[in-house]
């Protein structure tokens, strides 16, 4: 029997919906039944971090805080959806007076998942949204499991090349397929 995980880089998704598409509200259900292609979903994963928070936090700082969360905790109300938190941290402000934060642990949480559902012969088939070349060695173990790789991504400047080779399917998100996926 075929079965499917699904591994959204929630960062990455924002900034192809940012950026691309001027951010439209999404259906994740929709989406993971896009994703899956009619394959049985096993799980979908959503990897993202919380908003930063300074001590103590200002009051947009705590409205943003609290908006991710009532986010996050809708997208676990979905069937079978799971989020999977990282860490954002504070690493100083650049040369215009802007801070700069940085994603920690959702690389390796993705990548730690996904090995181990292929190891255990849990998933025949792995979707990944993302665009970072640090999944490649996640793609990899999956693939020597026998695992099929179907990566979704943004347009071809927003997805690492070695990633977008060493996926055994593509599908670039497009407006077509946003259109399947927004929330009306």
């Amino acid at each position: 029997m075929s079965r499917i995980a699904l591994f959204i880089d929630g960062a990455y998704f924002d900034y192809i919906l940012r950026n691309e598409f001027g951010l439209p509200k999404i259906d994740f259900e929709k989406l993971a039944n896009v994703m899956s292609d009619g394959v049985d979903i096993l799980r979908s994963y959503y990897y993202h971090c919380p908003p930063y928070q300074s001590d103590p936090p200002t009051e947009e700082e705590r409205k943003r805080f609290s908006a991710k969360e009532k986010f996050f905790y809708n997208l676990t109300r979905l069937p079978r959806f799971q989020v999977r938190r990282g860490k954002l941290e504070f690493r100083g402000i650049d040369s215009k007076g802007h801070p700069i934060f940085e994603q920690k642990r959702i690389d390796i949480l993705l990548g730690v998942d996904m090995v181990l559902l292929a190891a255990k012969h849990a998933i025949t088939h792995a979707c990944l949204l993302a665009g970072d070349s640090d999944f490649l060695p996640a793609v990899q173990a999956a693939k020597n499991e026998g695992v099929l790789v179907h990566l979704f991504h943004g347009a071809r400047t927003t997805v690492h090349e070695e990633l977008f080779l060493a996926a055994d399917e593509r599908t670039r998100i497009d407006n077509s397929l946003l259109e399947k996926i927004r929330l009306t």
